[in-house]
């Protein structure tokens, strides 16, 4: 299903206003000005409750947030919703957002985290690091296509192979495939 997706939910959520966590917010805002055909995108500080309506309502989710991986400048993995994972009304995890769901509107949605490495957490600032804003254009090199063909498992596969998202030259068409350089 997810390879011929009609309808992609694109939540960049954390907070601007901590520097890199910023993320997931200037993914979705890089997004939403492409106006990609059957791409809804939402930002947010964080998760709540009530997005499992939104998500209900599309074929696919992605939720992009910043995260202090190190040895890549993003990762993307397919996520299963998951009934019973702790929350409060001030922050919920992606899996519960997608059992949620599932639970309540008999949604099939299918999810997917993009994790973007952030640099800079501590401080003040609206504003990306310099490391986070190249990582940002990386996963944005990544997705960009991804949203056009919808191949998503193939991209999760592939990332989970370790074949992308790492700091070698991606394919323009197919970025989870590698460049033979």
């Amino acid at each position: 299903m997810s390879e011929a997706a009609g309808t992609v939910l694109l939540i960049g959520y954390g907070n601007p206003g901590r520097l890199d966590d910023g993320l997931g917010p200037a993914l979705a805002d890089a997004v939403e000005a492409m106006a990609l055909p059957g791409v809804t995108v939402d930002a947010d500080y964080q998760l709540t409750v009530e997005d499992a309506t939104a998500v209900a309502a599309h074929d696919v989710v992605i939720f992009a947030d910043a995260t202090v991986l190190r040895d890549r400048p993003f990762s993307f993995r397919r996520i299963d919703p998951k009934a019973g994972l702790r929350f409060s009304s001030h922050s919920v995890e992606p899996e519960a957002v997608l059992a949620l769901a599932r639970q309540l509107f008999n949604a099939t949605t299918i999810g997917y985290v993009l994790a973007i490495r952030g640099h800079a957490f501590n401080e003040f600032g609206e504003y990306l690091s310099e490391p986070a804003q190249v990582d940002l254009a990386r996963a944005l090199q990544f997705l960009t296509p991804l949203l056009k063909s919808r191949a998503f498992d193939a991209a999760a596969e592939a990332c989970d192979d370790g074949l992308a998202a790492n700091d070698a030259s991606m394919n323009e068409d197919e970025p989870w495939k590698m460049e033979n350089t």
